[in-house]
């Protein structure tokens, strides 16, 4: 009971904060004057002033492409840069060293591709200055990389007959201004009220109860890296149990609002679209469809965790309160599972239970949610960008049905905009399946599996699930600070993500210079439950028939060795 009222409270307060942030979202795009211009609008201009920006100055999709590439490059290379030279760099008080090459460019590529992949443990590895300066500022640029797409994409749809999607830089800016900083900084000051620690003191030294060896308790700065960390839909945590830690989630209360800031954002920035297109059905639209496929995985999570496990129950193991191996006591089974669908669905990637001590269903609950690519809910503006391809997608099946032209959103879709989308759909899914193929293959991949059979299989899979879909949580069990998985999880993490963002750009770039038709009574609607269920059965048909046979190998086989443990 009450991890149904948690479940209900949490979605019940993100559904009411959808419309008021999602319509002040549009006028951020909109140019509209928005609030905390009052206090940022002089940095704004500084910022175009520093930089040469003239915010009248507009450029089409590959104007676009080259900024958002030109910006993952830079950050790259600084990122790369701080983290190698770390032991030469300030706030430092621990002298962690550089890391090493393979780690450092696995690192820089998972915080700039928004995945926040960590094949180490934070708060032993990364100085303050890393953190802070590397991690949490890339934790702003990569969300907002995420969002300045789609809102290109959004504007294609609403602009016709020209050339121009707006001007990236000043999206950007923007961004980060009125709506990142801002409830960045709120959130944070939430955060620390309630005990999420914010200093750059040094480690603190004790001397534990059997008074042999001094430990030592971590410190730093924190609440304002979870702050973005989940809002953004980064999820690298500070340290290596992420929020398991009390020092980042050390209350339910905070573990209930940080559930709350997963979704909120990218929730809204469909929202966003439906206002900036001129339809708000079209926003409810993708909403309905994305809460649609998120409600079943997450009550199956929920289920399996709440069951107990039947091998330890052989070996007189109390599991009254459900499977509570790898979680937290003071959130319970409920809020892991709640906490793991949330996050796996969104791209998000931070954990508050270890995944790899899931039931198998509800391992594969994870794993699927994830597989489905970015669009239940997913991340922050490459939700709503990945769900509109399936959009585009569903209209073009809807339009073969019926021996129609597709139009959406009255423009008319040629050949280049399905092939873009299939471009879309198919990448991530080949980047998984062969990425997991190669790892079991060879000597290299197999040696960072610790558990033999379906479970280190599943490792491996969800590994480069989360890779592919810039998700970065792991499922656990897997040992991949080596160079074959920080090299080719790092290179998944790239091509996932902005080989993904350049089609989505040229799709936008061919839907801007369109005029629209006129609605007919041929014209299928796009906002009925009708369509809503045509989309919905389109993206779990895709999900199925691309991902079932490497399921089989891993948590579904596991789930048929548990029954049959059960039966005896």
């Amino acid at each position: 009971m009450h991890s149904i009222f948690t479940i209900l409270l949490c979605l019940a307060i993100v559904a009411s904060l959808i419309r008021p942030l999602g319509c002040y979202m549009a006028n951020v795009y909109n140019g509209k004057k928005v609030w905390p211009e009052r206090c940022l609008g002089w940095l704004e201009r500084l910022i175009y002033s520093i930089c040469c920006i003239v915010p009248a100055q507009q450029v089409g999709w590959r104007g676009y492409s080259l900024a958002v590439l030109a910006l993952g490059a830079f950050g790259f290379l600084l990122l790369y840069s701080i983290f190698a030279l770390q032991g030469m760099l300030p706030m430092n008080p621990q002298a962690f060293p550089g890391l090493a090459s393979d780690l450092a460019f696995n690192a820089a590529i998972s915080f700039i591709t928004n995945s926040n992949w960590q094949s180490y443990g934070g708060e032993s590895t990364l100085s303050y200055f890393s953190q802070s300066v590397g991690c949490a500022v890339q934790n702003f640029l990569s969300a907002a990389t995420g969002m300045v797409v789609a809102v290109a994409l959004f504007r294609s749809l609403e602009r016709k007959q020209v050339k121009v999607l707006g001007n990236p830089y000043v999206d950007f800016t923007r961004t980060i201004l009125y709506i990142l900083l801002p409830m960045s900084l709120v959130f944070a000051l939430i955060l620390v009220s309630q005990g999420v620690i914010q200093n750059y003191a040094p480690y603190v030294s004790y001397v534990p109860l059997d008074g042999k060896t001094a430990m030592l308790i971590p410190q730093g700065p924190v609440a304002s890296q979870v702050a973005i960390k989940m809002l953004g839909s980064n999820g690298g945590g500070f340290f290596n149990a992420n929020g398991a830690f009390p020092y980042e989630n050390p209350t339910a209360l905070t573990n209930m609002l940080q559930i709350i800031s997963i979704l909120l954002l990218p929730a809204s920035f469909a929202y966003t679209f439906g206002v900036m297109v001129g339809d708000r059905r079209q926003g409810w639209m993708v909403i309905v469809a994305m809460t649609a496929i998120f409600v079943p995985f997450l009550l199956l999570a929920e289920l399996s965790e709440h069951n107990a496990n039947p091998r330890f129950d052989a070996q007189t193991i109390d599991s009254i309160h459900g499977n509570m191996e790898g979680k937290e006591v003071r959130f319970g089974v409920g809020a892991s599972a709640l906490w793991a669908a949330a996050t796996t669905a969104t791209s998000n990637g931070s954990v508050n239970a270890m995944h790899d001590s899931f039931s198998p269903l509800g391992g594969l609950a994870t794993i699927v949610l994830m597989q489905f690519g970015e669009v239940v809910f997913g991340g922050v503006g490459s939700g709503a960008y990945g769900m509109l391809v399936f959009v585009l997608l569903t209209v073009f099946i809807g339009g073969l049905m019926v021996g129609r032209t597709p139009e959406y959103l009255g423009k008319k879709l040629g050949p280049f905009e399905i092939k873009m989308a299939s471009l879309i759909i198919l990448l991530p899914s080949a980047l998984v399946l062969i990425g997991t193929a190669v790892a079991v293959m060879c000597e290299a991949g197999r040696a960072g599996i610790l558990n033999p059979g379906a479970q280190g299989f599943s490792e491996v899979l969800y590994a480069f699930t989360s890779a592919a879909n810039n998700n970065g949580s792991a499922f656990g069990g897997l040992s991949t600070n080596t160079p074959f998985y920080n090299y080719t999880l790092g290179i998944v993490m790239f091509i996932g993500r902005y080989w993904l963002m350049i089609p989505i750009l040229a799709i936008a770039g061919s839907m801007v210079s369109k005029n629209t038709v006129p609605v007919s009574a041929g014209t299928m609607p796009t906002h009925t439950p009708m369509f809503t269920s045509m989309l919905v059965g389109v993206i779990v048909l895709i999900g199925v028939l691309t991902y079932v046979p490497s399921l089989a190998l891993g948590p579904i086989v596991e789930q048929l060795h548990l029954a049959y443990a059960e039966s005896k």
